[in-house]
Order: structure tokens, then sequence, then C-alpha cells
């Protein structure tokens, strides 16, 4: 199986540009220590393109993407950052 995805340059001016599958759909719990993430086909390609987004080499060490139920996730969902690193 290929899967192709568009990933966006990144542009200092603009930040991050993530790209969304149409009908993604993304739930984060967390229970007894543990962190679920449940999505379904088109939430699981917009996690993998953010994460190519994230890891351009242009992209600076502490840039992070925020996902929460008022941005992105479904409803009770806890909050997530994802941030890069050296």
């Amino acid at each position: 199986m290929e899967v192709k995805i568009k990933v966006n340059d990144y542009n200092k001016q603009e930040g991050l540009k993530l790209n969304w599958a149409e009908n993604y759909k993304i739930e984060v719990i967390y229970n007894h220590g543990e962190i679920v993430i449940s999505a379904n086909e088109d939430g699981l390609l917009s996690l993998a393109n953010h994460l190519v987004t994230l890891s351009q080499s242009e992209v600076p060490i502490g840039t992070h993407i925020h996902l929460d139920e008022y941005n992105s996730l479904e409803e009770g969902s806890a909050e997530v950052v994802i941030q890069k690193i050296n």
C-alpha cells in the first residue's frame, strides 16, 4: 500500500500550515495513566500529515501543535500538545 500526503512547506512568517482530511475524526482520552488516541482513517491521515509537517528541518525546535476539543478533537477529548525537540 502506498499513501501520498501533501505537506506544506514551513514559512517562518505564517508558521505551520496543517492539512486536514475532509472527514477526520480524532478523540483523545486519558484514562488510568494511559493516553488513547482514537481516529478514523481521515483522522489518522491528518495526524500523519501533521507529524511530517512538524518534522521538516526548517521548523524550529519548540514549535508545537496544540489540539483540544475546541480545536480539532471530538467533544470531551483531552488536550494534546505535539512539540518538536532537538
